[in-house]
């Protein structure tokens, strides 16, 4: 997949919206390495207040909390998924979303774009956010 530039996405104003409402994060290629970014995102992100969910296909714990397989596995409301995978990959992440009804946002990290994914989420009700750093965008707010 070649680079794509958002044609949808959340401004600020939408972006401060999304924080406030949301209490849990559940952050889809959580690394269990210190030195990655969704590392550091999510220690940043559970600094903030805010209970992450750990989804990536090895370990039992990160930052001490459980791991999940996939978003379907976990059993518990989740107001956000914050993703950190590949561009050919966030099309299934989305479809898995669409499944529940608890989501109210799913978000791509820096680099990140899915466009037909996005519109999908978009068009089921669910705000979106691409190409953008939910540390930066909390801690430039907040």
């Amino acid at each position: 997949m070649e680079c794509e530039f958002p044609s949808v996405n959340s401004n600020n104003e939408e972006i401060i919206e999304i924080f406030n409402n949301t209490k849990t994060i559940a952050i889809a290629g959580l690394s269990p390495n210190e030195e990655k970014a969704s590392n550091r995102v999510a220690k940043y992100l559970q600094s903030a207040g805010f209970k992450i969910v750990p989804v990536y296909p090895k370990e039992d714990e990160i930052l001490g909390e459980k791991v999940y397989r996939t978003i379907s596995e976990i059993p518990f409301e989740i107001d956000m998924v914050d993703i950190f995978r590949k561009p050919d990959a966030i099309a299934a992440i989305v479809d898995e979303v669409l499944k529940r009804d608890d989501v109210k946002c799913v978000w791509t990290q820096l680099g990140l774009v899915n466009n037909e994914a996005a519109q999908k989420a978009k068009d089921a009700g669910l705000k979106v956010v691409q190409n953008k750093c939910t540390k930066i965008e909390h801690a430039n707010n907040f």
